[in-house]
């Protein structure tokens, strides 16, 4: 046993304590006494033994009694106890049972016995301990295995998704780009071909005089080169999407590879920028950049936008839910966006808005698996962990938060520019 383990004697007897605590000293066990219930319950609530052997009949609150309320208290009910009494009917035995005892010792004991059987239960206690904690590890490392399974299959479904998509995209796009510098040739000379037919409008037939009033051809050559460079801005900027995306669902090798974080985080808001623009009565989101020249930083990029994307789109979250309490006074909701390096080792990219914040106790359970503070259906609690574990495991950094309620958060993430030898 260890130093600050003992075994409790309960009992009213004075001859009886000091028999079986020379008999127990004697094996080797540490001891402690007490006379009655209350006395015992306070012992042990101020220092829990490892076992309590415990006499049936005292005066005051009985050994049930006493059994009863130790078992009761969380911090206590795991403690073994044994009952000690000359009441070696079924009935008792059953009553001390069922609430909760581990054994019984009837009296007048013998000393072998009851050392025999405390050193047993002491085992079987010590044992069931290291079941429990044993449990305890498999289950958390259990559940950080579904926390990488699942991080790894959404990474891959993301990925195979929006590379489908932007490789969906890009062959329209290419036709539609590749052909747009041609189509503006052909309506330049149909335009000069329709410019002078209205310079010698007089001399046409009545008929393409007629059809000349009637479709309005000055203004039709007017707007028409409008339409054609509006077209080709829409095109450019598809294909500024299309880049994004395949930017953000980029496959990750097996080994890290050195990137321009920028263009992730970028993709990322590019991506997102549907949510930022105003909608309804609520503003837009505006987004404030303030990025610092970088290294190229060792990384598997997937991942980091991964992290990137989630952070961002719960900043995006934070300030809708500000905006709906109506707890934004100035109508202003921001998202910053700022990088540094922090050491030449070390960069640091700070994502902060000015969002419904969070409590403390929010805060301390923020990167947990399955912690979530949306309704059931919005959120499933594994973002923010999984994106710990990106930052922390895979890339040896660090992500912190700090965060006001009603006055926003910012997470900060260090990631090192080089992988660690």
């Amino acid at each position: 046993m260890k130093d600050s383990d003992f075994v409790l004697i309960v009992d009213d007897n004075p001859t009886n304590l000091s028999v079986l605590s020379q008999a127990l000293k004697g094996a080797g066990f540490a001891v402690r006494v007490a006379e009655d219930g209350e006395s015992a319950i306070e012992l042990v609530q101020h220092k829990p033994p490892a076992l309590i052997l415990l006499d049936v009949q005292m005066p005051g609150i009985d050994g049930f009694e006493t059994c009863q309320k130790l078992k009761a208290d969380p911090l206590t009910q795991t403690i073994p106890i044994i009952f000690m009494t000359a009441l070696t009917d079924t009935e008792n035995k059953v009553k001390g049972l069922s609430l909760g005892a581990v054994d019984y010792i009837p009296k007048p004991f013998e000393q072998a016995e009851v050392i025999a059987r405390v050193r047993s239960h002491l085992q079987l206690k010590q044992l069931s301990d290291r079941l429990e904690q044993r449990v305890a590890e498999r289950t958390a490392a259990l559940a950080q295995a579904q926390v990488q399974l699942v991080q790894q299959e959404k990474l891959s479904m993301l990925g195979q998704l929006v590379a489908g998509v932007a490789h969906e995209m890009n062959n329209p796009i290419s036709c539609i780009i590749s052909n747009m510098l041609p189509a503006q040739e052909y309506v330049a000379d149909i335009t000069n071909i329709l410019q002078l037919c209205q310079q010698y409008h007089s001399q046409l037939p009545p008929e393409l005089q007629e059809a000349i009033a009637q479709t309005d051809l000055e203004f039709l050559l007017e707007d028409l080169p409008n339409l054609l460079n509006s077209m080709q801005l829409s095109t450019e900027r598809i294909k500024d999407i299309s880049v994004s995306l395949r930017n953000f669902a980029r496959t990750d090798t097996s080994v890290k590879i050195e990137v321009d974080i920028h263009p992730g985080l970028d993709s990322t808001l590019l991506i997102l920028r549907h949510r930022l623009k105003g909608l309804g009565q609520r503003p837009e989101i505006k987004v404030v950049r303030q990025y610092s020249p970088l290294p190229k930083v060792e990384c598997y990029p997937g991942q980091l936008n991964q992290v990137f994307m989630n952070i961002l789109a719960n900043a995006v979250d934070a300030l809708e839910e500000v905006w709906q309490q109506g707890k934004r006074v100035d109508n202003s909701l921001v998202i910053n966006v700022c990088t540094e390096m922090l050491e030449p080792e070390f960069v640091t990219i700070r994502i902060a808005d000015n969002g419904i914040g969070m409590t403390e106790a929010v805060r301390q359970q923020i990167f947990e698996c399955l912690f979530t503070t949306k309704a059931v259906g919005q959120g499933t609690g594994l973002g923010l962990a999984i994106a710990h574990q990106i930052v922390v495991e895979k890339h040896g950094g660090a992500i912190k938060v700090n965060s006001t309620l009603n006055q926003g958060t910012e997470f900060t993430i260090v990631l090192p520019v080089k992988e660690e030898v």
